[in-house]
């Protein structure tokens, strides 16, 4: 049970939070649900007494693609989908955006209003499930289910091994490349196309941002950002792999990233940037303006990109162009190291059984119903975080995105005190793109801060 006493104590501490959160990518925090082959997950029963329906609210980001340009459309053809087994439950739906939608979600958990469901991402998900904030799922959750999805999922699902997110959908973040740009300027040698994992070294990818700036002079060969934290998951992937380092350790204990070869990458992207390789005024531009020139067909490489924000951009391309997706490149042609975007569902503890058990047969739906299951993924455009189901879509960028979960590592939302760490990552980004220090300097002052949040969090969450 969620105790109003610790509400009212959080609601300070929460609203001071709402300005810092803010959702990891303008269009990628979404998520997908998968089928089941046709057996149930959930082991909750329906409520009993089916003359009085229960009545569930269920907030959701843009997590499916807009049926004939409305967004909610699918989400409400999904609801009269499951009424239709389940008339007992009334489920009423709340859109909400990836700009707006962390605030007020913060405002009505401090308010006492927090929705029956969400579909989100692990960030806030794992982080609520620390406040006591949300119901546990471990009897929705059967062996069969337990042993098809990789550890590294569940490890971003439970808290002390109690699990707070149904994992739904995933799809490695990497990079992307406009292909046609490449083509036209008789250049394609120089992508790793021809590998079947597509590795590549930091050199090749310079050759190839100087290729696009000698023989396009419109297109700016790539991009960067440190507006906000929207997206900020790219950027961290990009640095990292850069300078062969991860962002935290493998314990999400302390920060790993504030390394000498990392901080060559920084400081390597600031000269960039000077040299008209990297968007220029990359510390003002926040990740959805980096997109846009993606899809304006003026930007050559994105930095943050995944099989999902595809899907969701291909109605959005102001020009036409194949985009395929790559792995950041490594300073030594090493494995890159890419995290997993994890979309799954969650339940707030809002103290009724009735609702909390209606909630676990809604998620369990849109999870693993035979027919909807699958149609709620392909939707959305995710991959399926069950090991079983594969094979989803015909196309060889998806074959490829499951092929590069093989690089998918240990993602840093499982860090206490995730929220207010990542809140100190682009100010120095920024400090070092405005060359207020370089990038050693920018990324150990990162690391001290970050650190400290984390024993701090660490601490509080040990002591409840």
């Amino acid at each position: 049970m969620i105790a109003v006493k610790k509400r009212i104590t959080g609601f300070i501490s929460v609203l001071l939070m709402v300005s810092m959160i803010a959702a990891c990518s303008p269009n990628q925090e979404g998520g997908t649900s998968t089928p089941n082959s046709g057996e149930k997950g959930n082991t909750a029963e329906k409520p009993a007494d089916t003359n009085k329906p229960v009545e569930i609210t269920w907030w959701n980001f843009p997590t499916y693609q807009a049926l004939d340009g409305e967004v909610g459309k699918y989400e409400k053809q999904l609801i009269e989908a499951f009424n239709q087994k389940h008339p007992e439950i009334k489920v009423n739906l709340e859109m909400i955006t990836y700009d707006g939608g962390p605030e007020k979600l913060n405002v009505a958990i401090a308010t006492n209003s927090a929705p029956d469901v969400i579909y989100d991402a692990p960030g806030r998900i794992i982080d609520w499930a620390k406040k006591d904030l949300l119901a546990p799922l471990d009897d929705m959750v059967t062996d069969e289910i337990k042993n098809d999805i990789a550890p590294a999922f569940w490890k971003q699902s439970v808290v002390d091994e109690t699990i707070y997110m149904y994992p739904i959908n995933t799809a490695p973040f990497m990079m992307a490349v406009n292909k046609t740009v490449f083509e036209k300027i008789g250049a394609l040698d120089l992508l790793p196309l021809d590998k079947p994992d597509r590795t590549w070294t930091f050199d090749e990818y310079k050759k190839a941002l100087e290729a696009v700036k000698e023989k396009a002079p419109d297109v700016i060969p790539s991009g960067f950002y440190a507006k906000s934290q929207a997206g900020d998951q790219g950027t961290r992937g990009y640095l990292a792999n850069l300078g062969i380092s991860r962002f935290l350790n493998e314990e999400g204990s302390e920060v790993a990233i504030n390394t000498k070869e990392a901080g060559a990458a920084l400081d390597w992207l600031v000269q960039a940037e000077k040299d008209g390789l990297v968007v220029s005024g990359s510390a003002s531009l926040a990740a959805a303006d980096v997109n846009d020139l993606f899809l304006q067909g003026k930007l050559a490489f994105s930095i943050n990109y995944s099989a999902v924000l595809r899907a969701q951009n291909a109605p959005l391309k102001q020009a036409e162009f194949e985009d395929v997706l790559l792995p950041y490149p490594t300073l030594d042609g090493s494995e890159p190291k890419l995290e997993p975007y994890l979309g799954g569902m969650a339940i707030f503890n809002n103290d009724d059984e009735a609702k909390i058990t209606a909630s676990k047969t809604f998620i369990d739906f849109v999870a693993n119903d035979p027919e909807w299951g699958k149609k709620s993924l392909i939707q959305t455009g995710g991959l399926s975080v069950r090991n079983s189901i594969t094979g989803l879509y015909d196309d060889s960028e998806y074959e490829y995105s499951e092929l590069a979960r093989k690089f998918v590592t240990d993602p840093p939302t499982i860090a206490d005190g995730y929220a207010e760490v990542r809140t100190f990552w682009f100010p120095e980004l920024q400090r070092a793109l405005l060359g207020a220090a370089s990038g050693e300097e920018a990324l150990n002052t990162f690391a001290t801060k970050a650190n400290d949040a984390i024993t701090k969090a660490k601490a509080a969450n040990t002591a409840k």
